[in-house]
């Protein structure tokens, strides 16, 4: 592994920190621990809105996120802050309007800091992570693939370039 002993601080953002992000969240950790990086890769998440603070992550979600061996039921939803873009060093957004709200709040020098998740999957046609809150089913597992590729292809990026 090429990370040294960096330790690597990555924060999903998505609209109300009880779906996406929080998937998110539990699908980096979890890959990061299957490479051996549970102590270099710390995940948080968040969301741009105040709407859920303090909630646990959508029954949906969980559910879904569990039938692959994730466990959300710890995560309790919280706003960005503006010490989020000082502490992470990656501040990911599950879609170009997240992107946008943290561009906008982000203090000089750090807008560097923010990307798209699924730019670290070019080979998905999508490049937005769609919201499943007012779907169905196959939105929260068509989540938990989109996600999965993405955190796959920013670790491999960690593993490559040492970042």
């Amino acid at each position: 592994m090429s990370m040294g002993d960096r330790v690597v601080r990555v924060l999903m953002v998505c609209t109300g920190n009880i779906c996406r992000s929080p998937t998110a969240e539990a699908v980096l950790r979890g890959r990061a621990a299957e490479r051996g990086w549970a102590d270099r890769v710390q995940v948080d998440s968040a969301g741009i809105a105040d709407y859920h603070v303090g909630e646990p992550p959508d029954r949906r979600s969980q559910v879904h996120a569990a039938r692959r061996g994730l466990d959300l039921s710890r995560l309790r939803a919280r706003q960005v802050e503006l010490a989020d873009f000082s502490q992470f060093d990656w501040l990911l957004a599950l879609d170009r309007g997240h992107a946008r709200a943290l561009q906008a709040q982000c203090p000089p020098g750090l807008q560097g800091r923010i990307r798209l998740l699924m730019d670290f999957a070019p080979e998905h046609p999508l490049r937005e992570v769609p919201d499943p809150y007012y779907g169905g089913p196959e939105g929260f597992e068509q989540v938990l693939d989109m996600v999965d590729a993405a955190c796959e292809g920013f670790l491999d990026q960690l593993d490559v370039t040492g970042l």
